[in-house]
């Protein structure tokens, strides 16, 4: 890779983050970090090279006391575990690992299982400070979060669409969050019919007005842009704290050249004209409601990682009963 592509110039100022469960693909394009997400877990499982993964928590489980239904769920844990390490031995940072989306309205339960997850970590010899918990970013998601960052179990709040889900997050002391650029932006193309480019992206913005109010206030919560649709809403946020990008579009950054400007920039945001905004439970559900495509987004984000969790489950399912 040329010294002045767009992927090596991001990385001055951005920690770069890959989108994947592929081994091979964060190994080629070296990030600091790397996220998972049930759908990419699924769609990895199906394929030759990691199905020894798979093998492995069910051969692992097989003779389980445990009741079907439970049984499958443990060995989902156990799989995301294996995949958390095996990601772990390639980059130097952190992964982030997703609690069940089917708990995104369980406070207590969305704990016990982040505790859980980071326990079977821990046994295995990863500390603590190499994981990050996803959750979803409900008003529920964002109090587990509280109380599980107390501990010194660091989380990631996903499905991010929303001022409101950001602020909350902060407040509770979420260590990062990872607003959905590309979602944001199918919304607004599907509901408008207008192709947005550059800075006029509604998902950009919404990515950079958090970040400006992150800044301007000093909350110490990292913004990690997402769900990258083309190269230029990466460009347009280049200098966010982190930025999670699927493995074409680090290809596509990696193969192109020419000059990246920071776009945003710390000490620009604290000079802002935002104001701060009070975010109680009354005012999240308030302000999420009014926005039409925030509660669209979130509540579909959740059904469709929880549709990938059952449709794992159901392979699990198969190849215990083979």
């Amino acid at each position: 890779m040329s010294a002045t592509n767009l992927l090596d110039q991001l990385k001055q100022f951005t920690t770069v983050v890959a989108d994947t469960g592929d081994f091979a693909s964060i190994k080629k394009y070296a990030p600091q970090d790397a996220t998972t997400n049930p759908t990419l877990i699924f769609k990895a499982v199906q394929l030759d090279e990691y199905k020894p993964l798979l093998a492995k928590a069910i051969a692992d489980n097989r003779g389980s006391a445990l009741a079907a239904g439970a049984l499958e769920k443990k060995i989902i844990d156990d799989l995301l575990i294996l995949f958390g390490r095996e990601i772990l031995q390639i980059v130097p940072g952190r992964v982030s690992t997703e609690v069940d989306a089917r708990l995104s309205f369980d406070t207590p339960a969305t704990i016990e299982k982040a505790r859980y997850l980071i326990g079977l970590y821990e046994k295995s010899g990863i500390a603590r400070e190499r994981v990050l918990i996803k959750i979803a970013a409900t008003w529920e998601g964002a109090k587990a979060a509280e109380v599980l960052e107390k501990e010194g179990i660091h989380c990631n709040l996903t499905l991010m669409f929303s001022l409101a889900q950001a602020i909350a997050c902060a407040d509770a002391g979420v260590r990062l969050i990872s607003p959905f650029v590309g979602r944001i932006y199918d919304y607004y193309k599907a509901t408008t019919g207008k192709e947005y480019v550059g800075a006029e992206d509604p998902g950009v913005q919404s990515v950079g007005r958090i970040y400006e109010y992150y800044k301007k206030f000093g909350y110490e919560t990292q913004v990690m842009g997402a769900s990258f649709r083309n190269l230029g809403e990466i460009t347009e946020l280049a200098g966010c704290d982190l930025l999670t990008i699927s493995p074409d579009l680090l290809q596509k950054l990696a193969d192109t050249t020419g000059v990246l400007e920071r776009k945003l920039d710390p000490e620009k945001a604290k000079q802002s004209s935002i104001e701060r905004i009070a975010v109680d439970e009354k005012t999240f559900r308030w302000l999420l409601n009014e926005e039409a495509m925030a509660t669209d987004k979130l509540a579909d984000g959740i059904r469709k990682f929880g549709a990938d969790i059952v449709h794992l489950e159901k392979i699990i399912a198969a190849e215990l009963a083979a």
